[in-house]
């Protein structure tokens, strides 16, 4: 893994959609920022539930954070205005929180992608010079 993978990966975490943007990419990017922004607001909407890792570092408890954590930006975005605590009442709580985990999972897989596609690119060059 070379330094522009490492930063294609990084962007894209933080950014859904900017790793492929970075590479001009912008249908894939747009279809990969749609798809995130869909799945959280999805999830907001449906009361969803964001993962917290609390006293009892239970290791599920962990996984479902870091998988929230793949979200990047719109984690933080989110958790500022107070939306994703959910509503253990709502009969779609466990739906809106599986989109919110799925749409970090997603973004993670997306950034792995743009970061692989940047790797090839730069390997590209290097066998041209």
């Amino acid at each position: 893994m070379n330094t522009k993978s490492l930063f294609t990966f990084i962007v894209a975490w933080l950014f859904p959609g900017a790793g492929h943007f970075m590479q001009k990419r912008w249908l894939r990017g747009f279809v990969f920022l749609g798809g995130t922004i869909l799945l959280l607001v999805l999830g907001v909407w449906m009361q969803g539930k964001f993962y917290t890792v609390d006293n009892t570092y239970h290791p599920l408890m962990i996984l479902g954070f870091l998988g929230d954590l793949g979200s990047g930006v719109f984690y933080f975005i989110i958790r500022m205005l107070g939306l994703g605590t959910g509503d253990v009442r709502a009969v779609t709580h466990h739906y809106g929180t599986t989109y919110l985990v799925t749409a970090g999972l997603l973004n993670y897989l997306v950034a792995l992608n743009a970061s692989r596609e940047a790797a090839r690119s730069v390997s590209a060059k290097e066998k041209e010079a």
